[in-house]
């Protein structure tokens, strides 16, 4: 049965969906969901999976600024690098026995960091449509951080936009990620809220802003590199293209499946992707 919950972290509560006891379960599947998204983006997966596994416990995130879960305060823009503290405090509440990380997009990227910096902590790794840390050439360190704060300075002056409709906002999310309006609905559904009798987005304004700072290229490899776990990366064949330019070695990077769909392929091929987790779980 689908739970609710909120656990305390530094920054204020952060809301998660869950299935199974985390207190009896031998094995926790944390899931961390993509940019402007929330934790309803593995809705389907984890109904799927406690279907096939109602002993494990479930969890999706809602992280920081996202979804139901509270907005950083005063000038925080949430950089790359605190969401590996921000999902180190949520699972210090969860304490499981095993975990295994399962991340999409920006949550992906979140994932093999977390995998990387603290190995003894995670089981096994999934990373749907996303891989390394976002990285650039290092010359490009400058501009990055002018563009950066200008950034910042747009979104402080830019006023919220409201919307018509609930309807009207499942329309917009399935326009921009090229996906059906009944797949994205749950995850729009969990971003909205009504503010003095208009419709309005719930997530933090500041999440827009650009990085500062991105790593190298070396830095970003470091982390892979890292990576110690059982370890599987799922892409949809439309996806992001520049997922697609990598050589993977087996030999350091044993499983890369493609199932149908684009950068939401988890929620075009649920079924197909909760097939693959629900492998990987058999093999640990």
């Amino acid at each position: 049965m689908e739970q609710n919950h909120y656990y305390p972290i530094e920054s204020g509560r952060i809301a998660t969906i869950e299935y199974g006891d985390k207190q009896t379960a031998d094995l926790s599947v944390v899931f961390l969901h993509g940019w402007l998204d929330n934790a309803a983006s593995f809705s389907s997966v984890m109904e799927a999976l406690h279907q096939k596994c109602p002993q494990i416990h479930l969890c999706a995130i809602d992280l920081p600024g996202h979804g139901l879960s509270e907005h950083k305060s005063g000038s925080n823009f949430y950089q790359f690098l605190d969401y590996i503290d921000d999902v180190n405090q949520v699972l210090a509440h969860i304490s499981p026995s095993r975990l295994v990380i399962v991340g999409h997009s920006l949550g992906a990227l979140i994932a093999g960091c977390y995998s990387a910096a603290f190995p003894e902590k995670v089981t096994a790794l999934i990373q749907i449509e996303g891989l390394k840390p976002i990285s650039e050439d290092e010359s490009n360190v400058v501009t990055r951080l002018r563009e950066g704060i200008l950034s910042r300075q747009r979104v402080r002056n830019k006023k919220a936009r409201t919307l018509q409709s609930e309807q009207d906002a499942i329309a917009l999310r399935a326009q921009i990620n090229n996906i059906r309006e009944d797949l994205i609905a749950p995850i729009v559904r969990r971003s909205l809220h009504l503010t003095e009798m208009s419709l309005a987005w719930r997530y933090d304004s500041k999440l827009q802003a650009q990085s500062l700072y991105r790593m190298s290229a070396d830095q970003a490899d470091a982390f892979q590199a890292h990576i110690q776990c059982p370890h599987l990366l799922i892409l949809g064949e439309n996806g992001y293209s520049t997922l697609k330019v990598h050589s993977f070695d087996p030999l350091t990077f044993p499983t890369v499946e493609t199932v149908v769909g684009g950068h939401h392929c988890h929620l075009e091929s649920h079924i197909r992707v909760t097939e693959l987790i629900f492998g990987l779980l058999n093999r640990i």
